[in-house]
Formats: structure tokens, sequence, C-alpha cells
């Protein structure tokens, strides 16, 4: 074809038009194209829709976190007097168990709700490096001497040499961490508070913890009654459990503290499985119910802190999670309380102030029965200072 001129004309332009959408075109892959289109604006809904559900979520635990600020505040004119921070990334936290009647679920516990002290107090260290994870039991009616410390109403009390969860009535958080500081040279850089009802909600929330009993229980102060043999333990029963002094054993506060550490060990086991870290169903409501069951410092106070420290937790084997309790023994001048057992306890003290590793084993070993030395006290020197003790790989029915 040529122009007026005579010269060939140029051939016209593609057309614009998709051949698959143009008059004619076959009908399958317009349809194809129309449904990919959908798909790809569906799945950007979905992840956006994600997102923001998670986002929910992740708000929502962290808002259920309690920061305690007061504590902070006081421990800061102490700085001078308390030990210099680890110079390496080992870290040590105080976890208290508060036995306060204040607060939902707690008055069926006790009509006092004037006062709090500490039912549990657990020194956590961890080591550097997440080679190891080190709980330490100090007794509610271990002799201390607990600093001047000042109350909830302004005053202050005086300098005494009395049981150590009195440092928790008498000036809270602050004082205890004072107290323990004063008392093994450790800087305590972190620390947790938990009551009944949250410690109730996080062994619901991993659908219970399992423990076998040599013979039945019936005590009516911790609220427990239960038969012989292997049972999974739930949150009212577990806190009886933990709890209960005078019906379990020989009754002694030595027994139940070592119940109470074979049922942490338990617990970490839980936590740890995949079938609560792996499931999110089973996750959400663990992370729920410890985010709302814990009082912290600013240093812990967000879900990204928490989720820090048990990704650290995590690392670690559960054979090297270990509980003891501080050397100890019947207090010189009253049966009913506690004093250290030297220099064993001075050195559990320094090998994990300078972040050395310990050993422990369930029997009598170096430092004999419940964590005591030889009967001079002394500790036979050894590479791995071993003491009496028992790890997260034991289980409460072993």
């Amino acid at each position: 074809m040529t122009d007026r001129a005579g010269t060939p004309a140029e051939p016209d332009p593609p057309a614009t038009e998709d051949e698959d959408t143009a008059p004619g075109a076959p009908e399958e892959p317009r349809r194809r194209r129309h449904w990919l289109r959908w798909t790809a604006l569906g799945c950007a809904v979905v992840v956006l829709a994600a997102a923001g559900v998670g986002w929910w979520f992740y708000r929502k635990l962290d808002d259920n976190i309690t920061t305690d600020t007061t504590a902070a505040a006081e421990l800061e004119k102490y700085e001078k007097e308390r030990p210099p921070a680890g110079t390496t990334a080992a870290r040590n936290i105080l976890i208290i168990g508060s036995d306060t009647r204040a607060g939902a679920g707690n008055r069926k516990y006790g009509k006092d709700e004037g006062t709090q002290r500490s039912d549990t107090t657990i020194l956590l260290h961890l080591a550097a490096g997440k080679s190891s994870a080190t709980a330490v039991s100090l007794p509610r009616d271990l002799m201390v001497t607990i600093p001047s410390c000042r109350k909830a109403d302004g005053t202050r009390t005086r300098e005494q040499f009395a049981q150590f969860n009195w440092a928790f009535e008498f000036g809270g958080t602050a004082c205890t961490i004072r107290t323990v500081e004063k008392l093994t040279g450790i800087r305590v850089d972190h620390h947790m508070v938990i009551d009944f009802r949250g410690f109730k909600k996080m062994v619901d929330a991993v659908d219970g913890v399992e423990v076998c009993l040599k013979e039945p229980v019936d005590d009516t102060d911790a609220k427990l009654k239960l038969p012989a043999g292997r049972q999974t333990l739930h949150g009212e029963q577990a806190l009886g459990f933990v709890r209960a002094r005078k019906s379990i054993g020989n009754g002694s506060d030595t027994e139940r503290m070592d119940r109470q550490q074979q049922f942490l060990g338990a617990l970490v086991n839980k936590v740890q499985s995949d079938g609560v870290l792996l499931n999110p169903t089973k996750l959400y409501p663990v992370l729920d119910a410890a985010t709302k069951a814990i009082t912290t410092d600013p240093g812990l106070d967000s879900l990204k802190d928490l989720y820090d420290l048990a990704r650290a937790m995590r690392a670690i084997p559960t054979a090297k999670v270990q509980f003891l309790t501080v050397p100890r023994r019947s207090y010189r001048y009253d049966a009913n309380r506690d004093e250290l057992v030297q220099p064993a306890a001075s050195e559990l003290f320094k090998q994990l102030r300078e972040d050395n590793p310990i050993a422990v084993t369930p029997e009598s070993g170096e430092h004999g029965g419940d964590g005591k030395p030889d009967d001079s006290g002394t500790v036979p020197p050894s590479a791995t200072p071993t003491f009496t003790g028992r790890n997260a790989a034991e289980g409460v029915c072993e």
C-alpha cells in the first residue's frame, strides 16, 4: 500500500489492547487474569489484617505488665552502697513471690490485707553466653541484717537483724533487694514480683504441671486435698502444693523449698516444650498470664524485654537450669529460724558474683545434705564447686 505521493506507507502500529481482553479473545485467559488480580488484592488485605491483629495482641500483652517505678527511684538513692554492676553479660534477677492478700482472688488466703511478706524469694543468675541458669532460694526465715528502709507511709525503719521476709514487709521490693545485695554482694539487675493469683494463672496457662505424691495430703491451711500417686495439678492445687508446709513430709520449710524447686523445674520444662512455644493457641494464654502476673522494674517492663529473657532461657539446656537453696542450718538461738553455713554460702555467692560455674547434685555431695558443707563448714577444693540441688531436666516424679 502507498500514499498519495506513491511512496510506501508505514504499517499501522500494533494494537495496545491486551490480546486476552480484546474483542473476540478467548474467555478462559480473561477470567484467569481477573481471578489473579482479585487473589493478589485478597492476600494484601489478609496480610494487613494479620499485621493489625498482631499489633493489637502485642499492645495488649505489653499493657498487661505493671512497672515498679517506686523501687527503682528508691534504689537510686543508695547507688553508692550497692554492689557494682557486673562486667560480663551475666544478669541477676530477683524473683519475689508475695503473700499479699490484697487484690482480686487473693483474699481467701487470709484476712491480713495490711501486710505483705515474701513467701518465696529466688535469686536467678543467668550466666553470660546463655550457658546456664542458677536459681538460689533464700529461706524466708533466714536471719539477716535488714538495712534502714523507707516504709509505704514515708517513715523509716531502723537497721536490724531479723528474719529475711520482714524486709518485704518493711520496705517492699527496694528493701528486699538491698537486703539481698548486702547479704550476697551480688548486684540485682532486675526484679519481678508475682502474687498468688498470678502464679495460679501461669500454671493453668500451660494446662497444669505433673507431680507425684507418696502419701495423700489434706491441708486445710493450704486449701489442699490430694490423693497419693502421679497427678497433674492446676492453679489452685498447684499453689497449695508449693505453699503447704505442715502436711507434706516433715513439715519443714526446707522440704517446702525443695518442693518449690521441683515444681518450678517442671514448669520450666513445660513452658520450654515445643507444644507450648510452637503452638500459638497455647503460647498466647501463657504470655497473657505471665504479663498479667508480674510487676517488674523499668528494665523488664516491655514484651520485648520479657521475650528476650524467655529466648535466653530457651537457649539453655534444661540440664543447665539449676535449683538450689543457699547453704544454711538452724539458727543457733532459735531452731525456728535459719542462719548461713560458712564459708560455703560465701563460696556460692562468690561463684555467682564472678559468673563462675557451679554444679548441683540431688544427693549429699561435697557440701552434705541440704546444701551444707562438711561439719566444719569448709568447702573441699574442686574445679567446679558442688552444692545440693537439682536441675530442670529432673521431673518432679523422678
